[in-house]
């Protein structure tokens, strides 16, 4: 899978020397190669060693001695000029030769070290609260964060990046994030811990943060963006839309919504943030633990199904393409109920994964459930059947076969309302008891 690595450009990766599209390349295979990861670390370490030296002054005494060799060894210096290094080297005493040699390497590689700083790119930054750091050095009130350079907050700072005319980034408490790259085409983050918030007023695919499970692609908005320290990351969008991408797995946020990665998987499933708790839940089972049975006997595809509001439509055409042949049809029937197909996008098209109907399939979701600010219009039937829910009394909800029958009651419950679901499959009642908030269903 990782035969293709990229060992010989992480060092401009480090430095931001790549052109965008192979840095955006190599950003996405650092995060699933752990050989070039490695590679890619010790670099780093190199690197900031290399900052950590001091800039020293040779000792007026080395260059006594050399004035002194020159004059004892006249021949070293032919028509009255100074010979090349080795010549002058050889007659030179040994501990003197590796003395000026080694202080005048040293000197060459800091002056390198720190012109390369000097002339990275940079973003201005600004102390919010606490002591934040770019590399080892603490920011009193403004500092300049460059390419390659770390920006840590500990558990009571936090600052604020101005990414020039593009926009601002927060960057929160117990929080590590790194300036990749910026430039004309592309400005990058690398999120290693924490949250931080984005206000991104640059126009789409501008704007990228790589983080261990997912890159996030900027499309023209705000939101907020926090990586755990397993790396499981979690994108949560107030305006516009992100795109969260690992290799040929996509997820397209809209304001409202939120979508969790996981290292190894990539993103999620996307799903609006006022969906139900169980909705959200079951979202989560399908994507990072499918087999696993012990929160509910109940599948997490039916619980999905069944939880689904006409606005959940956009979570459920992402399905399509996720779940099995056999779960498809169902996500189908599902999905056809809450915003039926446009004319011209077919059962047979949907279920074979038709590129051109799931776009226009897609375009009519958009359309119907998303309104200014990404709210979502629900019919009235959906608006009908939330009301019903809230009234107490037992029901009966058909889901289809193989699923079975949900059998609702609700009680009153010291003060709180809830509703309590027992399971059954055709006659034969499962031990499984769920319980929902008052809004659940």
């Amino acid at each position: 899978m990782f035969s293709n690595h990229v060992s010989k450009q992480l060092s401009a990766y480090w430095n931001g020397e790549l052109p965008s599209d192979q840095t955006r390349r190599t950003a996405e295979h650092l995060i699933g190669c752990t050989r070039c990861r490695v590679e890619f670390e010790e670099i780093k370490f190199g690197a900031e060693l290399a900052k950590q030296m001091p800039l020293i002054t040779a000792p007026d005494s080395i260059w006594a001695e050399i004035e002194t060799n020159l004059q004892q060894h006249p021949e070293a210096l032919p028509n009255g000029r100074a010979s090349d290094t080795l010549r002058l080297a050889r007659y030179l005493k040994p501990s003197l030769a590796f003395a000026a040699g080694f202080v005048l390497l040293f000197i060459a590689g800091v002056f390198l070290v720190r012109h390369r700083n000097e002339a990275r790119p940079s973003w201005e930054v600004a102390r919010l609260n606490g002591a934040p750091r770019i590399n080892a050095n603490r920011i009193n009130d403004t500092g300049k964060l460059a390419v390659g350079q770390w920006l840590e907050t500990d558990d009571t700072s936090s600052a604020r990046i101005d990414i020039g005319n593009v926009g601002q980034v927060e960057v929160d408490p117990n929080t590590r994030v790194r300036l990749v790259a910026t430039q004309p085409t592309e400005h990058r983050l690398e999120l290693a811990r924490g949250r931080m918030s984005a206000r991104i007023s640059a126009p789409p695919k501008l704007f990228f943060v790589n983080t261990p499970s997912a890159v996030a692609e900027d499309l023209g908005c705000a939101y907020t963006l926090e990586v755990d320290d397993a790396g499981n990351s979690l994108l949560r969008v107030t305006l516009g839309w992100v795109a969260l991408q690992l290799k040929d797995r996509e997820s397209l946020v809209p304001a409202g919504a939120a979508c969790a990665t996981r290292p190894g998987v990539g993103p999620g499933t996307p799903y609006f943030e006022d969906a139900s708790e169980l909705f959200r839940t079951a979202v989560a089972k399908l994507d990072f633990e499918p087999n696993d049975t012990q929160w509910s006997k109940i599948p997490a595809l039916d619980i999905v199904l069944h939880q689904a509001r006409p606005r959940d439509t956009m979570t459920l055409w992402y399905l399509l393409s996720r779940v099995d042949e056999n779960d498809r049809a169902r996500v189908y029937t599902r999905m056809a109920e809450l915003v039926p197909p446009p004319v011209g996008v077919t059962r047979e098209g949907v279920l074979r994964l038709d590129q051109e109907m799931l776009k226009r399939w897609r375009d009519r979701i958009d359309s119907e459930c998303l309104s200014a600010g990404g709210h979502a219009r629900f019919s009235g039937k959906d608006s009908q059947r939330h009301k019903a829910a809230s009234q107490s009394g037992v029901r009966k909800i058909n889901l289809g076969k193989p699923m079975g029958q949900l059998h609702f009651t609700q009680k009153e419950r010291a003060n709180e309302n809830s509703t309590d679901c027992d399971w059954a499959h055709g006659d034969q009642s499962l031990a499984s008891h769920v319980s929902f908030g008052p809004d659940t269903l």
